[in-house]
């Protein structure tokens, strides 16, 4: 992957304090930085040369907006490229996936892709999916060809692209139209910008067409990539009935051939039409002009004739440059009626006649030839269309575009106000809490499981936002449920259970086994009355063995905290003792034997929860007085947290689509749970090394749930203490799920434990933990943590 020079100036280092510094000009002005992808100079093809062209007139109208080039290379003509960040060599999927990761690390505002299936690597192109998966900023998708009638492939790469696309861009209604029938997306989410077009006066045929030595010639013209699917043996064919009524006429074919067909069939092509124009006896009348020419000379020359023909055969076309160009120079243009076509020359703006039908074509240009006065109101309504394409409406409607995608800073909260207590409350019955809601409203489909209600008697042990009675009320339903969960059959914890009370399964997952072990160590000190600390320490005695004979990682780390609560109750259970440190062995190994050194990991893969596994060997560390399992543990926690701090410094959960990926992170869908994981984990780390950089990062974590992340959302209702499920690529996931209410509730009040702990209006700024992204300016500065 090659890097170099973009427009703003010399290429930007991975480094978001350079990056801010260049964003932010003189004036104060702030500058949206956004990576663009598609093909580019000296590329010979549409895609390349609109990419070309967005590039350079967003610099030339709008330059608070920078931009990256990342290239797509065609792998079997290979080019040199000026004024790039990359090249992606579109048969290697190594080069996506290191594009996303330098886009990632570039804090880009937004990423903009343009595509088209055949310029990507793989079936349909679905190489570009390695790419997109591992985008963090907002996606915008310009969609150059939208099929009703895809392949299956097809339809299921496009599909995936929508899924992750902040907005999509399509060039005409029709595409819109097919988008939202064909593919269902929500109006709201599609752009129609037309393409753009080059501004030029009025009426200089004559002064161009001297320069070309065409004084006194009718001229039609066509250009563009030549191939098969042009059409243009048509035009050729319709030739002999116009030369016969107006001898003078000219038709000139400007353009190479496109390089996929001289790589096939050489200049076949060309040399067929040639032949059929010596042939009819017209091979005077056609002009050929075999090159890729640079812009200014292409219009110049496009100036210089009076008709411009696009007999194009297949109607699905929705989008051509070449037609847009020709219009907005003020061409009469005679055209197959292409999608494109019957919108941009509806109203009189050109003619409209039917494919492979070269009678029609010549009938059609004959009378325009025939009334020199027609033609120039042809002409002239064609320029008058192109108005509302040229570079300046194109450039400022994509800069619009671009602008509804850039995530805004986020309104200034109360950082450690106290939620409210209605969302657990409404979530709630008489049999425990409900998993899931649609919105804000409990979904009974999905009934209970032990996970959540574990949860939320760990909330009710430290809620004192809430009044005590309510708490004991609740922690004594959810303690019932858990108890209800048992199978001495089995001496494991059932988990999901249905609406109308019945048990869903005889066992529950491990980890939920091992999260009911922590549940119950911690309601052993923390339950709301003294009843229910005694019960807790019964069950944890009768769960603890079964327990900890498990040993799936994440189990082990949620036994261990069960355990780390435990003996800070009573020191002396030496069952606890024996099972926090066969835990710990197991973990030090586990990362032992996967560590690598970019991979400071218990694993080869990410999951969720992630942070616990580091929290549980930095716990059993320093209570067992076993100085490597802490340093191991802050070793792990200091690794995962590299990969939870994006390069602008807000925190990036690990999205739950990196499970199964082998030594990366991806960063949707993002989930609650790994907030509040970080939070405890970090003040673990606190804990133990008394580095206050590590309150700094339970404070970015924490900010994750109050828009500070990726799409600058809101997930957490101060008020009723509702949380949203998910940051998503198209923003947040609107439903309200136990897990996320009772993970940001719980985030809350470990914020207000370690704002105590560090000692009340304690500044957190200064020193932060080694390798946590130590250079970037968000953890600069002063902040206090107070609880509210």
């Amino acid at each position: 992957m090659t890097v170099s020079n973009n427009r703003s100036g010399p290429a930007v280092a991975a480094n978001p304090g350079s990056v801010l510094s260049i964003l932010r000009p003189a004036d104060g002005a702030v500058r949206h930085r956004i990576a663009l992808i598609g093909g580019f100079r000296p590329r010979m093809c549409g895609i390349a040369t609109f990419t070309t062209d967005i590039y350079e007139q967003l610099g030339h109208h709008h330059d608070d907006v920078m931009v990256d080039l990342h290239v797509i290379d065609d792998h079997r003509a290979p080019l040199v490229y000026d004024d790039v960040r990359g090249t992606i060599r579109s048969d290697r999927v190594e080069d996506y996936r290191n594009a996303a990761r330098q886009i990632n690390e570039d804090a880009v505002d937004a990423v903009w892709l343009q595509h088209e299936y055949g310029i990507f690597g793989g079936e349909a192109g679905e190489m570009v999916l390695e790419l997109v998966n591992r985008l963090a900023a907002p996606l915008i998708v310009t969609l150059h060809t939208v099929l009703a009638d895809p392949s299956p492939r097809q339809r299921e790469v496009l599909e995936h692209l929508l899924r992750r696309a902040s907005r999509v861009m399509v060039m005409s209604a029709h595409s819109s139209r097919l988008l939202r029938d064909h593919y269902d997306v929500d109006a709201g989410r599609i752009a129609v910008i037309p393409h753009g077009a080059p501004d030029r006066p009025f009426g200089r045929e004559a002064e161009h067409k001297a320069k070309l030595g065409l004084t006194g010639k009718q001229v039609m013209m066509t250009f563009g990539l030549l191939g098969p699917g042009k059409g243009l043996e048509t035009v050729i064919e319709a030739l002999p009935a116009i030369v016969q009524n107006h001898p003078g006429v000219i038709y000139r074919i400007i353009g190479a051939t496109h390089p996929n067909h001289v790589s096939t069939d050489g200049e076949g092509y060309r040399e067929r039409l040639m032949e059929l124009a010596e042939r009819l006896g017209v091979g005077g009348n056609v002009q050929w002009d075999n090159r890729f020419l640079d812009n200014e000379e292409l219009l110049d020359q496009l100036e210089a004739c009076d008709i411009y023909l696009t007999p194009y055969p297949n109607m699905q076309q929705s989008t051509s440059g070449t037609l847009s160009y020709a219009v907005a120079l003020g061409k009469a243009v005679v055209s197959t009626p292409y999608v494109h076509a019957r919108e941009l020359l509806a109203h009189g703006v050109g003619v409209l006649v039917e494919p492979r039908h070269p009678e029609v074509i010549a009938a059609a240009v004959n009378r325009l030839l025939d009334d020199p006065a027609e033609l120039k109101a042809v002409q002239r309504r064609a320029w008058e269309k192109g108005r509302e394409t040229i570079w300046p409406c194109f450039a400022g409607a994509t800069r619009a575009l671009v602008e509804s995608v850039v995530v805004q800073p986020v309104r200034v909260m109360p950082l450690l106000a106290t939620p409210g207590f209605t969302g657990v409350a409404a979530m709630s019955d008489s049999t425990g809490i409900f998993q899931h809601s649609i919105l804000t409203v409990p979904d009974r489909r999905h009934g209970y499981c032990i996970d959540d209600n574990v949860r939320a008697l760990m909330l009710m042990g430290v809620a004192d936002g809430v009044p005590l009675a309510e708490r004991q009320r609740w922690a004594t339903v959810y303690a019932s449920f858990i108890q209800h969960g048992w199978n001495p059959d089995q001496a494991a914890f059932r988990n999901f259970m249905s609406f109308n009370r019945t048990w869903c399964e005889d066992v529950g997952s491990d980890d939920s086994n091992g999260r009911t072990l922590w549940a119950l160590g911690h309601a052993m000190g923390h339950a709301p009355d003294e009843g229910l600390r005694h019960w807790a320490a019964q069950w944890f005695d009768i769960a603890l063995k079964p327990v900890a004979a498990m040993g799936s990682p994440r189990t082990v780390a949620f036994m261990m905290l069960g355990c780390v609560e435990a003996l800070r109750v009573d020191p002396g259970h030496e069952a606890a003792r024996g099972a926090l440190a066969q835990g710990a062995a197991l973990l030090e190994g586990l990362l032992a034997v996967a560590r690598r050194p970019d991979w400071a990991w218990f694993e080869a893969v990410l999951g969720y929860d992630n942070p616990r596994l580091s929290q549980a060997l930095i716990e059993a560390g320093v209570l067992l007085g076993r100085e490597d399992w802490r340093e191991s543990g802050l070793l792990s926690l200091r690794f995962i947290a590299r990969q939870q701090v994006s390069a602008q410094g807000h925190f990036r959960p690990v999205g739950s689509e990196t499970f199964g990926q082998y030594y990366e992170s991806l960063p949707f869908d993002q989930q609650p749970v790994e907030a509040w994981a970080a939070i405890d984990a970090a003040a673990a780390a606190y804990a133990a090394t008394g580095d206050i950089g590590w309150l700094r990062h339970a404070e970015t974590a924490y900010r994750w749930f109050l828009g500070g992340n990726d799409r600058g959302e809101v997930l957490a209702d101060i008020a009723t203490g509702r949380c949203r499920d998910g940051v998503t690529p198209q923003g947040v996931n609107l439903n309200c799920g136990a897990e996320s209410i009772l993970a940001f509730q719980l985030s809350h009040y470990a914020m207000c434990r370690l704002a105590k702990r560090s000692g009340a209006g304690k500044t957190v700024a200064g020193t932060v933990p080694k390798d946590v992204r130590p250079e970037h300016p968000a953890y600069k500065g002063t902040q206090q943590l107070a609880c509210t």
